[in-house]
């Protein structure tokens, strides 16, 4: 995985130890993704699960919709990872880790992929995740269900304590 140097104005506060970017990356379970088309911005947070033998996240959406036809115009995506701590009272600052990256939105086809995709959301948001896949991916028709891809090609990261 490519960690971006662009450069940065407090290099001390740059993320550049890969396992502190996939600690914050395990430990959310929102991002904000950008997208354009036709030079139009769109930005959506959605919850995510995050595949790191494949350097990729996933998400599920419909199929049809604003964020489908952006993600057809344009696959190339930013994305935002925030661990909130707070407030710095008294420092008019506030504390937090984040992480950016790029990458290439798709939607998943493939049903194998996709049922992989849904099983690791329902890991790493529910704190009881059995009962729900039970329920869930075996009533589930795929080929109903959005979920998109998005392979990470850079990383970049930033703390403020």
């Amino acid at each position: 995985m490519k960690i971006n140097k662009y450069h940065t104005r407090h290099p001390e506060k740059e993320i550049t130890d890969h396992s502190e970017i996939l600690r914050i990356v395990k430990s959310q379970k929102f991002m904000t993704i950008a997208m354009s088309k036709d030079n139009e911005p769109y930005l959506i947070t959605v919850n995510y699960a995050f595949d790191e033998g494949k350097n990729r996240f996933y998400f599920h959406c419909s199929k049809t919709g604003k964020k489908a036809d952006f993600i057809h115009s344009n696959t190339k995506v930013w994305g935002q990872i925030l661990e909130d701590k707070g407030y710095l009272i008294g420092q008019c600052d506030h504390a937090y880790c984040s992480v950016h990256f790029t990458g290439l939105a798709e939607f998943i086809d493939d049903e194998n992929e996709k049922r992989r995709a849904l099983d690791l959301l329902i890991e790493q948001l529910e704190p009881n995740p059995l009962p729900v896949k039970e329920r869930f991916l075996k009533q589930v028709k795929l080929d109903s269900v959005g979920v998109v891809r998005i392979k990470v090609t850079q990383w970049s990261g930033k703390v403020n304590s």
